[in-house]
């Protein structure tokens, strides 16, 4: 026989139901017994069904301070303090083999029982006290205590529902929800079951919920809480609460290098509470929550560490929980300017020359303008160590509390830094629309234009939908097919008050490239440039293995940094499969790795074919020196931008661009058959790229922005 004890905190309102239960249970060889915290007679149980008790009837209760300790607790702490004074309830307790709480009233009583008896099988509901029943007489070798208890009958949840859910609620500053409790598998289980029973008020279920995740994530039990949180989330309506839910969730599948499903649901929570937060009594609490969400939404696995991005597919519609945001409103909110941007009369227009993260693209620019007799320019230095560069610390909370408010503080000390120069200059160029354009767009600029430059990288962060843009007069692009991403993610730069859009290409000295090639590069494929996921550099080793099986003399080398594993699981990933197909080349000869390098012009000498086989690209410097150079460019139609109306194709000349590997491979031996065919076709890249792409034939397009 196997001994169960039930304990029933409250009466059951279809007592039918348990008289059929105990049935089953006697029928299946178990010996029953029920303590009740109520008087059991009106249930009318049969006494060859169980042996039932009123809690406590014997008045071994304890005296009148415990009396008083009773009546102030909560009632399922009621329930176990009564119980835990009864001699009848401690002896059956000790001798069960199956412990079943017949409602929520009763689960803080059967989990402190089941501390005390742990060979004892804990379960809430009488279907999976049933269950145990079955499973230990499949097992009649002394049973451990069972590790997922089922669901509660869901008879008993249709009829006690409302009552017992709101008594659940109330468990949760109570022990029972607790980390200690946490720890127990049957506990985590049972409360699982509970927070998603039918009936609770929507507020008590969320903070039941969320107390029971906190304590689970304390006890070492991620994984519970999170099949907790999605059991509970689908009753739970509030933005806020479901986003504190979820976030664990989301958070875990990111460091897996994974796209969370529930990304969408977190972010918009978070801009919710940090809205409640900014109108509340609270609004310095905001600027925080506003960069979990921001950090969310641009997080390096969704667009840098993967061959793919949200944001890419789908512009709009994924960054529509910020736009549609009373917080990304805010954000969004157009200061203006007083006065309009005025040419200079009388005298050469002063340029001023500002960047945040590199000046990799400026030098020729500033080159060409500070050679100028007939115009002035400054350089704001933003090295380490300068007012400026201190003052960017911690920039983007400070920049994210000044646009929630309209002004601050920071506001001001920004026009201190910047408004000097301001004042001198006719035109600032802001080179890279990162923290430097957001930090100036605090600033009424006057009567001085300013002009920000947006490459690949910014248009993929939080930095852009930090900026101002009524405060920008031009936006400058290197790409028509970027310009398309960065207005379909940035709405402002349209409209009314929208700055105007140019497309310039990126300045460039190729006249350093064209050299005389030698005698191998003609098989020698090249990809220069392989730091970024984005660069993908497995397409080549691809477009290598189609090459040399029709011609094992093709080779490639591999130049600059590579890409790191340590920057999330995604990048570790995709760098692991990187490194198998290359140890695969390598030890056939065909691959050589040449690291970074300060000679390119001398590398490509080296390179018949250059390849760009990026997932993503503004432009692809890299691939245009290598035109340049003479050797037989191939570049992939970048996945991000392929179909749409400005792409790859709309960059370079079509015949350059392919769509596979294997495309790719056509092309590359198609044109490199003959010494003649390579050498004709190389040809007539490195004039395509000097007569298009060289600073000479670029730099004159770049006057009007700077000589209005």
């Amino acid at each position: 026989m196997t001994n169960v004890l039930l304990v029933a905190g409250s009466r059951p309102t279809r007592p039918t139901v348990l008289v059929d239960a105990l049935t089953k249970l006697r029928d299946g060889g178990a010996t029953v017994t029920l303590a009740c915290d109520f008087d059991p007679s009106g249930l009318e149980i049969p006494a060859d069904l169980a042996e039932t008790r009123n809690i406590g009837e014997d008045g071994r209760s304890g005296g009148l301070v415990f009396r008083q300790l009773v009546r102030g607790a909560a009632r399922p702490v009621q329930v176990w303090m009564r119980a835990s004074h009864d001699p009848w309830v401690r002896r059956h307790a000790r001798s069960a083999e199956i412990l079943v709480a017949l409602d929520n009233n009763a689960v803080h009583a059967v989990w402190q029982l089941a501390q005390r008896n742990r060979r004892a099988d804990a379960v809430f509901g009488l279907t999976p006290a049933l269950k145990a029943l079955d499973d230990r007489r499949a097992r009649p070798e002394p049973a451990k205590r069972s590790a997922l208890p089922s669901a509660p009958s869901p008879a008993v949840l249709a009829g006690d529902a409302a009552r017992r859910a709101s008594a659940a609620a109330r468990l949760a500053g109570m022990a029972a929800t607790g980390r200690r409790a946490m720890t127990v598998s049957p506990v985590r289980s049972m409360w699982r079951v509970a927070a998603a029973a039918p009936g609770i008020p929507a507020g008590r279920r969320a903070a039941l919920a969320l107390r029971l995740q906190g304590s689970m994530i304390k006890a070492g039990k991620p994984g519970a809480a999170m099949a907790m949180a999605e059991r509970v989330v689908p009753k739970v309506t509030d933005a806020r609460a479901r986003a504190a839910l979820l976030g664990p969730a989301v958070d875990r599948d990111l460091a897996a290098g994974r796209v969370p499903p529930t990304l969408r649901d977190v972010v918009k929570g978070e801009l919710a509470r940090a809205e409640a937060l900014h109108t509340g009594s609270h609004p310095g609490q905001a600027p925080p929550v506003v960069g979990r969400a921001l950090d969310l939404l641009f997080h390096r696995v969704l667009h840098y560490d993967r061959l793919s991005s949200p944001l890419s597919d789908d512009p709009a519609g994924f960054l529509a929980p910020l736009h549609d945001s009373a917080v990304g409103r805010r954000l969004a909110a157009a200061n203006g300017r007083e006065t309009p941007a005025e040419a200079p009369v009388g005298r050469p227009p002063r340029l001023l020359f500002l960047t945040g993260l590199n000046d990799n693209f400026l030098t020729p620019i500033r080159e060409r303008y500070d050679a100028m007799p007939d115009v002035e320019t400054r350089h704001l230095d933003m090295s380490p160590g300068t007012p400026v560069r201190s003052f960017l610390n911690n920039g983007r909370a400070k920049l994210i509390a000044h646009r929630l408010m309209g002004q601050s503080k920071y506001g001001q000390e920004a026009q201190q830094l910047f408004g000097p120069d301001m004042e001198w200059a006719d035109t600032v160029f802001v080179d890279w629309c990162a923290v430097p354009a957001g930090l100036l767009s605090l600033i009424d600029p006057g009567t001085t234009r300013v002009v920000v430059r947006l490459h690949s990288f910014e248009a993929f962060t939080w930095w852009p939908h930090l900026v101002d843009f009524s405060r920008v007069d031009d936006m400058v692009f290197v790409s028509e097919h970027l310009r398309d991403l960065a207005v379909a993610a940035v709405p402002r730069l349209t409209g009314p008050g929208a700055p105007r859009l140019h497309v310039l290409t990126n300045a460039m000295d190729l006249r350093r490239y064209p050299a005389e090639k030698t005698p191998d590069a003609r098989f020698t494929l090249g990809l220069v440039g392989i730091g970024a996921i984005a660069k993908d550099p497995r397409w080549a080793l691809e477009v290598l293995r189609e090459l040399r099986r029709a011609d094992e003399r093709y080779n490639l080398v591999l130049v600059g940094k590579e890409p790191s594993p340590d920057a999330s699981a995604a990048a570790k990933e995709y760098c692991t499969a990187f490194e198998r197909d290359l140890a695969e080349l390598e030890g056939l000869g065909a691959v050589r790795r040449l690291g970074q390098r300060d000679d390119i012009p001398k590398v490509l000498t080296e390179v018949g074919v250059i390849l760009s086989t990026s997932v993503r690209e503004s432009f692809h410097c890299a691939l245009v020196e290598g035109a340049a150079s003479g050797a037989v460019p191939v570049v992939r139609d970048w996945p991000f931008f392929a179909g749409r109306a400005h792409s790859a194709r709309t960059v370079f000349p079509d015949e350059w661009v392919v769509g596979t590997p294997a495309e790719a491979a056509q092309r590359i031996l198609a044109l490199t058959a003959t010494d003649e065919a390579w050498r004709a076709a190389g040809q007539a890249a490195a004039d395509h790229a000097l007569a298009t792409y060289d600073w000479d034939v670029v730099a004159p397009t770049y006057d009007p922005i700077f000589k209005p």
